[in-house]
């Protein structure tokens, strides 16, 4: 734990309105845009992880230094140790041993008519065997992690059971937590930092989030429209189309509130780097858009608005809870009129629980832009870490 942390407590706080013109930006289980009942009428939402992955996937672009998400463990060890000098058969063999702590293969389970099948075919009988698709776990891990396994794997001849040694499959998570060590001094992957990691067969590995992201939700009342949509055949010889179909789609203002807890980022990054990750974090934040539908209802539209706090004490989220009414041909000018009033209120009523360190707005003042916003966030960070 990084004891001396001089940031504890101390967040940057986003409140961003974007708005949408014709999109999906995040489709449910039928393929139309997500909804939420608020203040008794239906808003468009956009989920909080349609939103957080982009938002890493664009900072792997800036080039910072990420982790992988994976189900796929023993490639991923396996292509380690194959760097390191193992044999193919050495390296997947390292590599089943870490995905065999953390993940269990699914069993097939054998019906009525397979056994029946079984017994007039005269074949053995086989309750359950292990099936080629995985769970659902996924395993976050940096890359010092992976050279830090490999490296154990190198080091013992590449002899996955002699780096591996407990049997059950607990105290093996427990053995490989232990060979990374201090997750503060292995983490390096800012990702990780930002987006957590819980591993649930070894606890010693979780990483509490520093970034926290609400559901964005449209500031007024959204309906979902319904496009009709045809296409032709280049080489039909009658007239008419070769295809019909429908999708969804709705237009919007939304809020979105993502919060960065700069004391947790501090803790997990023992104090290195934070102005980069601020950086980086505040890039990816303004340029990452949800990816549904990208290609045929584009939805490239920037930040309208944003007003942005850094701030100590609880974390404070707008709730538009009384939809917008148009004004002036639009929402985008009553909502920012609404979520800076609200958040005045707020700050008169919190009185010194308020917190306030500073506070920037973007979207008004054209000679302030991103790149003197996140110059003014890490000279914060700066001066409040120092």
């Amino acid at each position: 734990m990084f004891i001396n942390n001089p940031l504890k407590n101390v967040r940057i706080e986003f409140h961003i309105l974007q708005s949408f013109p014709v999109t999906c930006l995040n489709r449910d289980d039928v393929g139309a845009p997500k909804t939420a009942m608020i203040g008794g009428v239906q808003r468009a939402r956009v989920s909080s992880q349609a939103w957080k992955r982009p938002v890493r996937i664009a900072m792997h672009e800036l080039g910072v230094t990420h982790g992988t998400r994976t189900k796929l463990i023993s490639k991923l060890i396996a292509d380690a140790c194959l760097t390191k000098g193992a044999t193919p058969e050495q390296a997947k063999a390292c590599g089943d041993k870490i995905e065999g702590a953390f993940i269990k293969k699914k069993e097939i389970k054998k019906t009525k008519n397979d056994k029946e099948a079984a017994v007039e075919n005269d074949a053995e009988e086989i309750t359950a065997e292990p099936a080629s698709e995985k769970t659902d776990t996924l395993l976050f891990l940096s890359p010092n992690e992976v050279t830090i396994l490999s490296n154990a794997f190198a080091e013992n001849g590449f002899n996955p059971d002699a780096v591996i040694t407990q049997k059950d499959q607990k105290k093996q998570a427990k053995q490989i937590a232990d060979l990374i060590g201090k997750v503060s001094e292995a983490i390096d992957a800012m990702d990780i930092a930002l987006f957590g990691r819980m591993v649930a067969q070894a606890a010693e590995l979780n990483v509490e989030a520093a970034a926290s992201f609400s559901h964005a939700i449209s500031t007024h009342k959204a309906s979902n429209e319904v496009e009709f949509f045809t296409a032709l055949d280049d080489l039909a010889t009658e007239p008419g189309s070769a295809h019909m179909g429908s999708l969804e789609f709705n237009s919007a203002t939304y809020y979105r509130y993502v919060s960065l807890d700069l004391g947790q980022l501090c803790q997990t990054l023992t104090g290195q780097n934070l102005p980069e990750a601020v950086e980086n974090f505040t890039k990816a934040l303004f340029v990452a858009i949800p990816t549904a539908r990208q290609t045929t209802q584009s939805g490239a539209s920037p930040w309208e608005f944003a007003k942005i706090l850094v701030r100590k004490g609880q974390r404070l989220q707008v709730p538009f809870e009384t939809a917008i009414k148009a004004k002036d041909g639009g929402f985008i000018q009553p909502s920012i009129e609404a979520m800076t009033s609200y958040l005045t209120k707020q700050e008169k009523l919190h009185g010194s629980l308020f917190g306030k360190q500073a506070e920037y707005t973007y979207g008004q003042d054209d000679s302030f832009t991103i790149d003197d916003l996140i110059a003014a966030l890490k000279d914060a960070c700066d001066r409040l870490h120092y």
